[in-house]
């Protein structure tokens, strides 16, 4: 396996580099592998005879179908697969992303029990065809531990930790694969900044922590976090599995009260993380010292089509039109002293002041009527300002229809996980539009 540093390269922006334009960039920023979420004949047949290696993904719609029957899983290969291989440098095939989230939308139980005749299928067929050096896997994110910390009480959830998981690791035990993760310390830190350090987040590795139940010392959080997973394996008893990271980072911006993203802890995030990963001799984690950890950082582009709170528009390296948002090595080989300035952080503790919730500037106003009637739909009161004669029923106009309408749902359900975006229709904003509902903790 390569212990160079690899890219997300999603496509859910606007305006971003054309496929020949990214390979491009990314062959001059030394990308040594990259991670799609799909097998984009394009993109694959663009990388052939690069020296970049590359994970391929089977889309969470496909595991049924494909793992019903074999037939399916042939023909995905063929299809996908075969086309592009060997001349692209094909090495991992990710069957799901996140399939075993606990939040996963649609039938979650179809899914769990297809991953693994999926992931078997396509290695039958890849074996078929005398492919015997491609990983098969799947990806999973930190939900699926009951308990991460200290990292050696981790534990994965009780719906799968005697039913799919096993079956999963049993596998990639007996094919010699690696299993997938998703590890963002930032979710973590930014969840808990008072009890958990920027500097242990961040990586600076200037802290140390022992683990009470094993001993080990712990310098970052992101080693915590990969080593309550090889516990959590291990209590399942299973002792031989390798990790990879399929996506981590930081993000450079986000919503008013998202704490601790911006330039300067993205920077400094991925900058050590690509020391600490290319470093040799390797230091691998406490748990498991010395061994390659395949890494992908998330992601090569900001990419503004993706949903949810403004963070997640925000974890490039480089802007929608490929210029870079912060100075970044990949090879590990520049030394830290040798960067320019960072702008400085200025959100790394939690913001206290108001916010509220309007209609982003940029939307066109056609696709606000739908969504003002989705959010008014919710219940009664939500929208009961906005009635002819109400007391917020002037201005008539959709976009402050909307905007009091997205602020009254937000003040409500906030508490409960709602976000200012509204399918990326909406924007957090600190001046006070008169008549505007406050979140309930702002009263």
């Amino acid at each position: 396996m390569s212990g160079k540093i690899g890219i997300n390269y999603g496509r859910e922006g606007d305006n971003l580099p054309s496929p020949y334009e990214s390979i491009q960039i990314m062959t001059s920023m030394k990308v040594g592998q990259i991670k799609l979420n799909d097998s984009d004949p394009e993109i694959l047949t663009l990388l052939s005879g690069t020296k970049i290696h590359v994970a391929v993904t089977v889309p969470n719609d496909d595991i049924i179908r494909i793992g019903s029957n074999e037939t399916y899983a042939e023909q995905w290969v063929r299809n996908s697969f075969i086309p592009h291989y060997p001349n692209t440098l094909i090495r991992f095939v990710l069957v799901g992303n996140g399939v075993l989230n606990s939040n996963l939308d649609g039938d979650r139980m179809a899914l769990y029990d297809s991953l693994l005749p999926a992931m078997r299928g396509i290695k039958n067929s890849l074996n078929a065809h005398g492919i015997r050096n491609v990983k098969v896997t799947t990806t999973l994110a930190m939900d699926v531990l009951q308990t991460s910390f200290p990292p050696s009480n981790g534990t994965f959830r009780s719906d799968i930790s005697g039913t799919v998981m096993p079956r999963v690791l049993k596998f990639l035990n007996g094919t010699k694969s690696v299993l997938f993760l998703d590890v963002y310390p930032y979710f973590a830190w930014s969840a808990n900044p008072i009890n958990i350090s920027l500097d242990f987040a961040l990586l600076r590795e200037n802290l140390t922590q022992t683990d009470p139940g094993s001993g080990l010392v712990y310098t970052n959080l992101l080693d915590q976090m990969l080593d309550s997973v090889t516990f959590a394996i291990e209590k399942l008893g299973f002792h031989n599995i390798r990790l990879a990271i399929s996506g981590t980072g930081w993000p450079s911006a986000g919503d008013i009260d998202q704490i601790g993203a911006n330039i300067y802890n993205a920077a400094t995030y991925n900058r050590n993380l690509v020391r600490k990963m290319t470093l040799k001799p390797l230091p691998g984690t406490p748990k498991s010292p010395g061994v390659i950890v395949p890494t992908f950082i998330s992601s090569l582009y900001d990419e503004s089509r993706k949903i949810g709170p403004e963070t997640e528009r925000h974890w490039g390296l480089l802007h929608a039109n490929g210029t870079p948002v912060y100075e970044i090595d990949l090879t590990g080989s520049r030394n830290m002293s040798d960067y320019s300035p960072l702008p400085p952080a200025e959100n790394n503790q939690p913001y206290k002041g108001k916010v509220w919730c309007e209609v982003a500037p940029w939307v066109n106003e056609v696709s606000l009527p739908s969504a003002l009637s989705s959010v008014c739909s919710t219940d009664n009161q939500t929208c009961a300002a906005l009635a002819s004669g109400g007391e917020c029923y002037e201005p008539v106009s959709v976009v402050w229809h909307a905007s009091y309408a997205f602020s009254s749902y937000w003040a409500k359900y906030r508490s409960q996980g709602a976000i200012c975006s509204f399918n990326g229709l909406a924007r957090e904003t600190t001046v006070d539009p008169s008549k505007f509902p406050m979140n309930s903790d702002q009263r």
